[in-house]
């Protein structure tokens, strides 16, 4: 896991790129503390800087950026490929030589070998920079699930890159904000995908590569297999399946050459995680529990229940409103974007950071491949709502109450628009208001793509699936997890996310895959031999923190005389009167920070 950065541009001198990708591979080094490099092609001007955390191989071999054994191309990584030994010994048995024992070499030999289908074979999670020096040509790839954060700059023929925007604000590349931001934060909680907060700034979207040659030409193409048919309609043949799936998944993650643990919060995902882990490192297994003064929040009894089974050491740890209070500026620094999200992840990545860790498990992506959100009970009320007749979608605006306001996001005919209704924050009327705008410009801007022919054929389990993995995972969970924990030099893997892991859970029937009425059954009963009835038996939590209580205490954040005008100063003394979520205060709170 590391941080990469580049720029390719013509019009610079070679003395100019390596100042520009100096500078931010500096801003990158938090996310890269053990080593750096930069690798420039003087003649056509392509500098590629990167910032290592060091995994597997952590000899100086794994110096990037890395170049094949003949120097045929080049490489910025930033990631893990969990099959790469299956790979090298393909590629070793056609032939290639190896230097090194890491998987980053990996890529480049079967980037040779292969060309661009070499992308699709990659089970990882990843974000590299690819030269290929003879044709001229560099690739920035990302993987199928977007685990990995990569971000371009596209301006008079020149291409930048980072893992990070404020590396391309810190080198002068991109320095202006980008149009109607905060209108996309107050409506999401966060900047989502491709956007972000600066102008001509962009993500590249996940299973793509973007290929660029020298003379400023590009393109951005898909390289991800789509998933097959649903095949597997037997309940106990797809319990099985996932029982062996998932544990080779955990498998292949606990693949490392530093100190690797497990989050465990107590809840059903984390649990099973740490068991399965469990089996394999035992001794070696190191667990990072958060607990709470609050007893409302706390899960100190599930971890336990959870500990007390495992070998390896656990350490725990109490986050008070104090911490909270002295931490909170770091944890906004940390943001590079700003965001509703990753307060939890950045005290828990701390911590394991302190506890000696480079690696973590995380549980991300159970709730939804599984249902474990009250989205996919909720979507079901989608279907009869859109028949409303457009005069009543558009009256409910008037309405008092948030969740009947939310209901004129449906007058759009966008998917964005059910998205907004499940999980969105501020509604247009109240964007507008906030930022003094008009609201024909708020809904503009979140309806600005061509949806004429949008329509959902199945409000059903699966649609929601899609959602909460497309939009709220993609852009809230997966950018927050990864941002805040590289904050702190800290790897997080994700194993429900590993792309055969994923495929298993896809060939099987939404019909058995959901249930109604228990929240990730299929997954509960996959692991009944193992997890404990007090685990999954007992009130979703999901792993959260006191927000509304400590927040209401931070001096800033409840100060009413902190915000612009009265629509803010009325919400943040709503927020006092426990009327309106922490979330919404603390959307507030971040925009007066950008001024």
């Amino acid at each position: 896991m590391c941080r990469i950065a580049g720029v390719i541009s013509k019009q610079l001198s070679p003395d100019e790129l390596r100042q520009k990708v100096g500078i931010m591979n500096n801003a990158l080094q938090h996310g890269g503390p053990d080593d750096g490099g930069i690798y420039i092609d003087e003649q056509n001007r392509t500098c590629f800087g990167h910032r290592r955390l060091s995994i597997i191989d952590l000899t100086a071999n794994g110096h990037q950026p890395m170049a094949d054994i003949d120097k045929k191309a080049w490489i910025s990584f930033n990631g893990e490929i969990y099959n790469y030994l299956e790979l090298k010994r393909q590629l070793i048995n056609a032939g290639a030589k190896f230097h090194s024992n890491t998987d980053t070499e990996v890529i480049l030999s079967a980037y040779l070998h292969w060309g661009v289908d070499s992308f699709n074979k990659l089970n990882g999670m990843f974000a590299f920079a690819l030269y290929d020096v003879e044709k001229k040509l560099t690739y920035l790839v990302r993987d199928s699930s977007g685990i990995k954060p990569l971000y371009y700059c596209i301006n008079d023929n020149q291409l930048s890159f980072a893992s990070e925007i404020r590396a391309l604000k810190l080198a002068g590349i991109a320095n202006q904000p980008a149009e109607n931001w905060q209108i996309r934060f107050l409506a999401y909680g966060h900047v989502p995908e491709p956007y972000t907060t600066l102008k001509n700034v962009f993500s590249l979207p996940k299973g793509h590569f973007l290929a660029w040659n020298t003379n400023g030409e590009y393109n951005i193409k898909h390289y991800a297999t789509q998933a097959g048919d649903s095949v597997i309609t037997n309940y106990n043949q797809a319990k099985e399946y996932i029982h062996q799936a998932l544990k080779q998944a955990v498998t292949r993650q606990l693949m490392a050459d530093a100190p690797l643990g497990v989050f465990l919060s107590g809840g059903i995902d984390s649990s099973i995680l740490t068991l399965l882990a469990n089996g394999q490192q035992q001794q070696n297994l190191k667990t990072i529990s958060i607990f709470f003064d609050e007893s409302a929040y706390d899960e100190s009894t599930y971890q336990n229940t959870i500990a007390d089974k495992i070998t390896g050491q656990k350490f725990n740890h109490l986050v008070t409103q104090q911490d909270f209070d002295d931490h909170l500026p770091d944890v906004i620094a940390a943001m590079d974007m700003p965001t509703t999200d990753g307060i939890n992840s950045w005290f828990i990545s701390k911590y394991a950071h302190e506890d000696g860790l480079k690696a973590v498990l995380s549980g991300i992506g159970a709730d939804e491949l599984f249902g474990g959100y009250p989205s996919f009970k909720r979507i079901q009320h989608l279907e009869q709502l859109r028949k409303l007749p457009m005069f009543l979608l558009n009256a409910t605006r008037y309405l008092k109450a948030d969740k009947y306001k939310k209901i004129a996001y449906l007058s759009h005919n966008s998917y964005m628009g059910d998205y907004l209704l499940l999980r969105g924050l501020f509604v247009p009327d109240d964007i507008a208001q906030i930022l003094n705008t008009d609201i024909a410009q708020v809904e503009r801007t979140l309806f600005d793509e061509d949806s004429s022919d949008y329509s959902v054929k199945h409000y059903d389990m699966n649609q929601a699936s899609w959602f909460e993995t497309n939009l709220y995972m993609q852009n809230q969970l997966l950018r927050d997890t990864d941002v805040m924990s590289m904050s702190h030099g800290l790897e997080v893997r994700v194993p429900f996310l590993d792309e055969k892991f994923i495929q298993a859970v896809q060939s099987i029937s939404p019909d058995i895959r959901f249930d109604e009425h228990q929240p990730k059954k299929l997954l509960i009963d996959s692991f009944a031999d193992m997890l404990p009835a007090a685990i999954w038996n007992r009130p979703k939590m999901g792993f959260t923190f006191p927000l509304q209580q400590w927040m209401k205490q931070h001096h800033a954040i409840s100060n009413e005389s902190f915000y612009n005008n009265a629509s803010q100063k009325s919400i943040i003394k709503k927020f006092k009167n426990n009327k309106v979520h922490w979330s919404k205060a603390y959307t507030l709170y971040q925009l007066q920070l950008h001024g």
